[in-house]
């Protein structure tokens, strides 16, 4: 049994120049790093890289100043549609929802599929279908339709476009999506991520997190890997799995793929986005084509580290 144990999370990738619709920069801090400390607390007494995962995903699903369960981001029509997927790395079972309301936690559900391991996506109504069949409590649309997210989308219906989070209609702010990936102290790797896509979005639109190998993937072999961005670009690139792909093929560690998946990315799309990853051997890495990336690590167990930019 390994000694130690890795955990990252991110709350977006983008710019917090500006943050007009969500907290001040040490708001944000202080949100991530509680967060992070409450799964380091449960990954140090043993717990699994998978519940781990999907509890910090769920902290962050809570909290509204991220871009996924409460605080998520308005469609064309005024209402919410969340996303979520979480992939386990011992065995490559996984389970995501798409096309997704009413459900608080969006990635517990997801967790559900995975449990109930006959299918890997379920989507809108047969999704909150099967919620029912698992006894998952709904709530009421007002819980996540917040007084911000229904000026940022006036602003971006008057502008006529489909934006990121963070992007700016005017000087704005960031990209909300969040993820998490975690080693625990056998070894294993599980990967999470989960989101309320873009702001103005078309109906019935599914990006790259409820995909596996495009916005979430784990493998004990290789890596796990939490992505946000533009989810077509994402989707086209196969991102996910194809930074798995370089740790697999050839011999990168964390750092290295994650650097190598980016550039693709950037390369092939001119994609924007940053990504999470902790390789087979605990270590640590982030990359980004953004501006900034928010995220907090453990690397081995040791010290606490947070990044906003």
């Amino acid at each position: 049994m390994s000694q130690d144990y890795s955990l990252i999370i991110h709350g977006g990738a983008g710019s917090l120049e500006d943050l007009k619709y969500e907290a001040t920069e040490s708001e944000f801090q202080q949100s991530i790093t509680a967060i992070l400390e409450k799964g380091r607390s449960r990954l140090a007494q043993g717990d699994r890289a998978l519940d781990v995962v999907e509890y910090c995903a769920a902290l962050l699903e809570d909290d509204p100043l991220y871009n996924a369960g409460r605080g998520s981001v308005l469609n064309a029509e005024g209402s919410v549609e969340m996303d979520a997927a979480l992939m386990n790395g011992s065995d490559l079972r996984a389970g995501a929802v798409a096309c997704l309301k009413s459900i608080k936690n969006p990635i517990s559900l997801a967790r559900r599929v995975l449990e109930h391991g006959e299918h890997v996506m379920l989507v809108s109504d047969g999704a909150l279908e099967f919620a029912k069949f698992c006894d998952i409590e709904t709530y009421p649309d007002d819980y996540f339709i917040t007084a911000p997210r229904i000026k940022q989308l006036a602003e971006a219906k008057a502008a006529g476009r489909m934006v990121l989070d963070h992007e700016r209609i005017k000087p704005s702010q960031k990209l909300g999506t969040i993820g998490a990936v975690a080693r625990d102290l056998q070894g294993n790797l599980a990967a999470a991520t989960s989101t309320g896509g873009l702001v103005n979005k078309r109906w019935g639109r599914v990006g790259d997190t409820p995909v596996i190998g495009a916005g979430v993937f784990a493998d004990n072999a290789t890596c796990a890997v939490s992505a946000t961005g533009y989810g077509e670009q994402f989707l086209r690139t196969v991102f996910a799995k194809t930074i798995s792909d370089y740790v697999q093929f050839r011999g990168m560690d964390a750092a290295a793929a994650a650097q190598a998946g980016v550039e693709y990315l950037v390369a092939k799309v001119n994609g924007e986005g940053g990504v999470i990853v902790i390789d087979h051997a605990g270590r640590c890495a982030t990359a980004q084509s953004t501006s900034g990336l928010i995220h907090c690590w453990i690397e081995r167990g040791g010290e606490t580290h947070c990044k906003l930019g």
